[in-house]
């Protein structure tokens, strides 16, 4: 038996997500005594070879137009079909907006058991258990499952990413698209220029407290400053202040970056049932009552309009000098 990993690209390109699915993989496939196999699924502009830094041993390129435009049903079909052509009884995805679409109709076309929400490497492999995230990531479980296979979705940003020495095998694979097309892809569109939520590891937010959307530039220039991606709280985006897209919480993108930074948000239970899983959490309220505080790892009390502008000059200074 063998761990097929999908090898996840974005307009034929490669993200951190990529690697750490890779990674993960290997190291599951390590623990049952096998070997991880990669599957690249369309058009690549990268070197998927890369995959063997990771521990991955060759990887299976599925390039058909059939495959041009992502479909759950037809990538699911398509990657049940390698997976048993390679034996492999356990098929790693990561937590990405296609890894979720795409798990419940993995599962069905390869009869697997799926454990999503995954936070951490498998506990044992008789039976198969992993750590999950429950309850908006406030708690956790460990879900033992003794299927004879498995879909495992590992939430993005839960490993130590280490990467090593190789290079994978490439070889070209075929399979179906499955027997209908449920889905027709007519437009695609994606916010350009700015890290996608999902993927970042450090992320800059905004609430009601900043008053309106003219005020954003300061939070854009400390995200800027610290590499991070911009979000904000669910008021912001239902009066346009700012982008949808941008929108995190329960009802919006749930998010585990290594950082989150959150000015002048409140920090009511629906906003935190989306960030509580972050690393390391620093608030900044003038509110010294906010609720935010209790679930926060830093908190300043005060102005933001005071601290974030001499926040963002310290970390330019500390950058300059280090």
């Amino acid at each position: 038996m063998s761990v097929l990993v999908y090898l996840e690209s974005w307009e034929g390109n490669f993200k951190k997500n990529t690697w750490e699915s890779a990674f993960y993989a290997a190291k599951t496939a390590e623990m049952l005594g096998t070997e991880a196999i990669g599957l690249c699924i369309g058009n690549l502009n990268e070197d998927p070879s890369v995959a063997g830094q990771y521990g991955i041993s060759k990887v299976l390129h599925l390039e058909d137009a059939a495959f041009n435009s992502f479909d759950a049903n037809n990538y699911g079909a398509a990657i049940a079909e390698v997976a048993a052509s390679q034996g492999a009884d356990t098929i790693i995805l990561s937590g990405t907006f296609n890894g979720k679409a795409l798990a419940p109709a993995l599962s069905i076309n390869a009869d697997a058991a799926l454990l999503t929400n995954v936070v951490a490497l498998p506990e044992s492999s008789s039976p198969f258990s992993v750590k999950r995230g429950v309850y908006s990531s406030k708690g956790f479980n460990i879900l033992s499952s003794d299927a004879s296979k498995r879909v495992v979705v590992f939430v993005p940003n839960s490993l130590a990413l280490e990467a090593g020495e190789g290079s994978a095998a490439v070889e070209s694979v075929n399979a179906g698209a499955g027997d209908t097309k449920a889905v027709e892809v007519t437009e695609v569109d994606r916010v350009k220029g700015k890290i996608p939520l999902p993927e970042a590891e450090r992320v800059v937010s905004g609430g009601r407290g900043l008053k309106g959307p003219e005020n954003w530039g300061m939070i854009e220039e400390l995200a800027e400053v610290l590499d991070a991606g911009t979000a904000c709280s669910k008021p912001v985006s239902d009066m346009d202040w700012r982008p949808h897209s941008e929108h995190v919480g329960q009802t919006g993108i749930a998010i585990k970056p290594n950082l989150y930074v959150a000015v002048g948000i409140s920090g009511a239970i629906q906003h935190l049932a989306g960030v509580s899983a972050s690393n390391t959490i620093v608030v900044i309220n003038k509110d010294a009552e906010a609720p935010f505080f209790k679930a926060a790892d830093y908190g300043i009390v005060g102005d933001a309009f005071e601290v974030v502008p001499k926040l963002t000059a310290a970390l330019k200074e500390f950058k300059a000098n280090n």
